[in-house]
């Protein structure tokens, strides 16, 4: 059953509900409504852990562990009583006025199949910061969105749903939340990265054709000021976790390279230079201290606010917000003006072409201390998840299933581009980075670029000043890790 519209179904199930250098946990990641778009995509080589199922009519892998391939929904499991629990991100879904299909709409269609799985819903406004200490106390859910734990600590919280080949060949972006040959995260959805903007605000401003470079997107920005009563940028500073949706822009967008984010990144010396040509980090993170410095955010950025700045937009109170495509139907449903909300490429050119990142957002993983039968029935809730229910499709996401080409979301004329992994032998190398240089890249790293905006706003540092000390810390983490530096 597809779930492409909003269902008016019952629900038929219960629902309730340190950072060390060289080697160390980082602990951050993105949070709220926000996806976890960028959780790396590091391969490699070996076995890990997985539950043994017990239901003899489903399918099993050749050494009896639990199989994601081996579930055929609709046959296997359809008579397994269990209760699990989800712990998840989207606490709009947990609202009856939330303009899409809601949580209870799933698991009340999910039940149609399942009926004696009950699936306890759990959600969290600080969702990446207590789903890690939900992991640490040991006592977790059944199912979680994995936060930004190491990859090589998935298989001590999570079971195996089977190898990459195998699942390559079962979901998209399966390289995720890959370690040593296994996999241990499905995508919920899969996003990509560019900025949400009311359309006709642009319209309004004389705004005719979307930017494609910094300095069009700098003149759009002005002629918002000068021509509309919106906010041309909104931040989101106060937010905190929304700042770390900038460093989503230096991989592919900026640079149009595959292999830049996983395997160049961290051998780059002063990675963020001036290149000379507005491309690579230098020029997304300017974008913002332009902004900032040229007065065209909102007026205080410490009183920004996340849940309000979703009716603002609709409302065409606020031009743009640099956010991941997860975005879209949340500022669609906060108002009556959702054939308003456009979206758009970062405004970043590489040789006249613009590019952007296709990637997992918040990835489902199940609980490793679970029981056969909670392991059954949380497999077979992600595969329904993933297969049948259009949620991924409904939140205006890439399509998870391989195979699958439905989806709302187009970028004309943009280069969808996916991370290639880390080299064999290189996965930790920028978990390692992020520690030792406290730079967190796609990690949480939500605190530097909430400085850019106080820097810029106050005068207290030049962007070449911000850039240089991130150059330095980069430089010595190289050293420190003892990692091979190129130019």
């Amino acid at each position: 059953m597809k779930l492409k519209k909003v269902l008016a179904v019952t629900l038929a199930a219960a629902t309730a509900i340190s950072m060390a250098a060289c080697g160390g946990k980082d602990d951050a990641a993105a949070a709220g409504d926000s996806g976890n778009a960028q959780a790396g995509t590091e391969a490699g080589a070996g076995a890990a852990d997985a539950g043994a199922e017990t239901d003899a009519d489903a399918g099993a892998a050749a050494d009896g562990t639990l199989s994601y391939a081996d579930i055929t929904l609709g046959e296997d499991y359809t008579d397994l009583t269990a209760t699990i629990s989800l712990f998840n991100h989207r606490t709009d879904m947990d609202s009856e006025d939330y303009g899409g299909t809601t949580w209870a709409e799933y698991i009340a269609a999910f039940n149609e199949a399942y009926p004696n799985i009950t699936v306890e819903l759990l959600t969290d406004t600080n969702y990446a910061d207590d789903a890690l200490t939900h992991l640490q106390s040991g006592d977790y859910e059944t199912i979680m969105m994995i936060p930004a734990v190491d990859k090589s600590d998935l298989s001590s919280y999570f079971i195996s749903y089977g190898d990459l080949e195998t699942m390559k060949g079962q979901t998209n972006y399966a390289t995720t939340w890959e370690y040593e040959g296994q996999v241990y995260g499905v995508a919920s959805t899969a996003t990509t990265q560019g900025i949400v903007y009311n359309k006709k605000v642009f319209e309004a401003a004389g705004i005719n054709e979307i930017p494609k470079t910094p300095a069009e997107f700098q003149a759009a920005l002005s002629a918002i000021k000068e021509n509309t009563d919106a906010i041309p940028l909104y931040t989101n500073y106060a937010a905190g976790w929304t700042m770390g949706a900038w460093d989503a822009y230096i991989g592919n967008n900026a640079t149009g390279d595959s292999t830049y984010m996983n395997q160049k990144l961290v051998h780059t010396k002063d990675p963020f230079r001036d290149y000379g040509d507005d491309t690579h980090a230098y020029a997304v993170y300017k974008v913002l201290y332009d902004a900032v410095a040229a007065g065209l955010i909102e007026d205080d950025y410490t009183t920004t606010d996340w849940e309000g700045c979703k009716g603002m937009i609709n409302n065409g109170e606020i031009g743009c917000m640099v956010l991941g495509s997860w975005a879209i139907p949340q500022m669609k449903a906060a108002g009556e003006n959702g054939d308003d909300i456009g979206y758009m490429p970062f405004p970043i050119s590489v040789d006249g072409k613009q590019y952007a990142t296709d990637a997992a957002d918040y990835s489902y993983a199940i609980n490793v201390n679970a029981t056969d039968d909670e392991k059954a029935a949380a497999m077979v809730f992600v595969k329904w998840m993933t297969e049948e229910s259009g949620y991924s499709y409904n939140e205006d996401g890439l399509p998870v299933k391989a195979g699958s080409t439905d989806t709302k979301l187009s970028f004309d004329g943009v280069t969808f581009v996916q991370d290639e992994p880390a080299v064999y032998g290189e996965e930790d190398f920028l978990n390692e980075m992020n520690a030792e240089s406290e730079l967190n890249i796609n990690a949480g790293g939500d605190s530097k670029i909430q400085k850019i905006i106080e820097h810029a706003a106050n005068g207290t540092k030049t962007y070449d000043e911000i850039m240089a000390e991130w150059n330095e810390a980069w430089s010595n983490a190289q050293e420190s890790c003892a990692i091979e530096v190129t130019e």
